[in-house]
């Protein structure tokens, strides 16, 4: 199978650069995955787990959103947030999940609340995701 080269950047640092065969990424439209000689794209990120195949060895990484663009069989991930699956605090993601929920309450009925419910979503299928991790071998 065909590599290309794959850059995942967060504000703080170079999370991931190397080598893969496959990243399938949490686009705003739906997953999606890259190949080598994917035609050149250019999408929105929503908060999910970002999938890296390099080698028969799977890597996951939790973004918060952002950017991926793939052209020149390279891939760069702009992401507003990101870290591995093994360093993400999932605790911490839970209690702000927790404060997600209770803060909807107060929220007026307009577009905000549609985002910030859209959001918690997102959120709360990562924390499904991230949980199964921790239960089955990868």
């Amino acid at each position: 199978m065909s590599t290309f080269q794959v850059s995942l950047v967060s504000p703080e640092a170079l999370v991931f650069a190397g080598e893969a065969d496959q990243v399938d990424l949490p686009g705003i439209e739906g997953d999606f995955g890259v190949l080598a000689g994917h035609a050149p794209i250019v999408a929105m990120l929503r908060p999910g787990i970002v999938t890296l195949a390099a080698g028969g060895i799977t890597l996951r990484f939790v973004v918060l959103g952002g950017l991926a663009e793939f052209s020149q069989e390279e891939l760069t991930v702009l992401a507003d947030t990101a870290e591995s699956v093994g360093d993400f605090d999932l605790a911490g993601f839970t209690a702000q999940i927790e404060e997600m929920e209770k803060s909807l309450t107060a929220m007026a009925p307009d577009d905000g609340l549609d985002r910030a419910i859209a959001k918690l979503d997102h959120y709360k299928s990562i924390e499904r995701d991230l949980s199964s991790y921790t239960t089955t071998a990868f």
